[in-house]
């Protein structure tokens, strides 16, 4: 992959997949501004601090950023072992704000990948109710929305990794024919990371049990790396608005 002369924000930058991204694309010549909430632990060009669950500090991050770069990527996130509204407010409402924030600073041509999950593929079953979320206008109106339809807390990590694919469904094109931006979701299955922890624990052990002889073993950060950095380039630019799982094929075991 050639990104030569692009910057390309990350959130998340600081551990997990998200560095291996960072890693990923300055090896393949960009420039890299990290964006997390923790101090960095890995070499970036850049650094901003934000907490994506705050629309102030997401706003702050925002002017913080350069005039103008060239992709997005939104890694950053919390377990589904964290409090409901939270999941809700980072993994969803803040991945938000912060894309349609920036969306005037990413340059023709540019790329947005979106960190979804393969546990976001039951989405059609609530089509209704994710496509409600997605026309909703703005950080404080989806809180409105989600106090007056609460997700439930074992389920939520699901629920908002389904509500952001459908969002990139229903936004990517538009902002393709609008602004020639592409947006794209990829869909990790499990992943050797700190926070894998969580997800057993979310999941629970029947889940797991039931996942584990599907399953080659759990993935990288560098093996999720490369298909991210893939879509931030230039020869991913007629791919738009798509879920690509990266699971060892986890996935298609369902079907």
């Amino acid at each position: 992959m050639n990104l030569s002369g692009k910057t390309i924000v990350v959130t998340g930058a600081s551990s997990g997949i998200g560095g291996e991204v960072v890693r990923l694309a300055r090896v393949s010549g960009a420039r890299v501004i990290g964006l997390d909430r923790n101090d960095p632990l890995i070499t970036l060009d850049g650094f901003v601090k934000a907490d994506l669950g705050d629309p102030a500090s997401i706003d702050a991050a925002i002017a913080a950023l350069p005039e103008t770069f060239d992709g997005l990527v939104n890694a950053a996130g919390v377990p589904g072992t964290a409090p409901s509204e939270l999941v809700g407010r980072v993994n969803y409402l803040g991945l938000r704000h912060l894309t349609e924030g920036v969306i005037d600073r990413l340059k023709p041509g540019s790329s947005i990948v979106n960190f979804a999950s393969v546990l976001g593929g039951e989405w059609q079953q609530r089509l209704a109710l994710h496509k409600a979320l997605a026309d909703v206008d703005g950080f404080a109106e989806g809180e409105a929305w989600l106090a007056a339809n609460p997700v439930p807390q074992d389920t939520c990590y699901q629920y908002f990794k389904e509500a952001l694919i459908v969002w990139t469904y229903a936004q990517a094109q538009r902002w393709f024919l609008e602004f020639d931006i592409r947006m794209n979701c990829v869909a990790p299955g499990p992943v050797f990371t700190p926070i894998l922890g969580d997800f057993v624990t979310m999941l629970g052990e029947e889940r797991v049990a039931n996942d584990a002889p599907r399953m080659k073993r759990p993935g990288f950060g560098d093996e999720i790396a490369p298909p991210v950095t893939f879509l931030l380039s230039d020869a991913a630019r007629w791919i738009n608005g798509i879920n690509l799982p990266i699971d060892g094929g986890l996935a298609s075991t369902y079907i």
